[in-house]
């Protein structure tokens, strides 16, 4: 097992030169808008996943993942050849290519966050007129020492 500063050093490096084998060598134009956002690799240094995302051309464009999914799949050759020369490690990882699930999270949570500000603002909104339903002061207070007592 290798540890694990060298593991993420080759990972990272492995995310680069594959960035740059799409971005220079491979000729093909589905992956045009593909993005390496992060490359892991196990302890063993045999395998890495690296981790994509599709860009849309425009705001309203639907990404062409099953497209790019299939291009990086027949582009697994050339990438591991490129990435085997670039690194110079006696094995050469396997790649496995995986769309990162981080941008869709992220915009899952800022619609929800959007929501709730919605829905915050409304409550102050409905607060801003409100009074008590009962006593302004609902606490009790402790009773005074009164000359009842006595």
């Amino acid at each position: 097992m290798a540890d694990q500063a060298r593991a993420r050093r080759l990972a990272k490096r492995i995310s680069q030169i594959v960035a740059h084998a799409l971005e220079h060598e491979v000729k093909d134009p589905r992956l045009a808008m593909v993005t390496i956002t992060d490359a892991r690799v196990t302890g063993d240094l045999r395998d890495a996943t690296v981790y994509y995302t599709v860009l849309g051309a425009t705001v309203d464009a639907v990404p062409d993942t099953a497209g790019a999914a299939a291009a990086l799949m027949s582009a697994t050759g050339v990438l591991r050849s490129r990435v085997g020369a670039g690194t110079g490690v006696r094995f050469t990882p396997t790649l496995t290519f995986v769309p990162d699930q981080v941008p869709d999270e992220a915009r899952r949570m800022d619609e929800l966050l959007a929501r709730t500000r919605e829905a915050d603002a409304e409550v102050a909104r409905l607060a801003a007129g409100a009074t008590p339903a009962g006593d302004p002061d609902p606490y009790r207070t402790p009773r005074e020492a009164e000359a009842d007592e006595g």
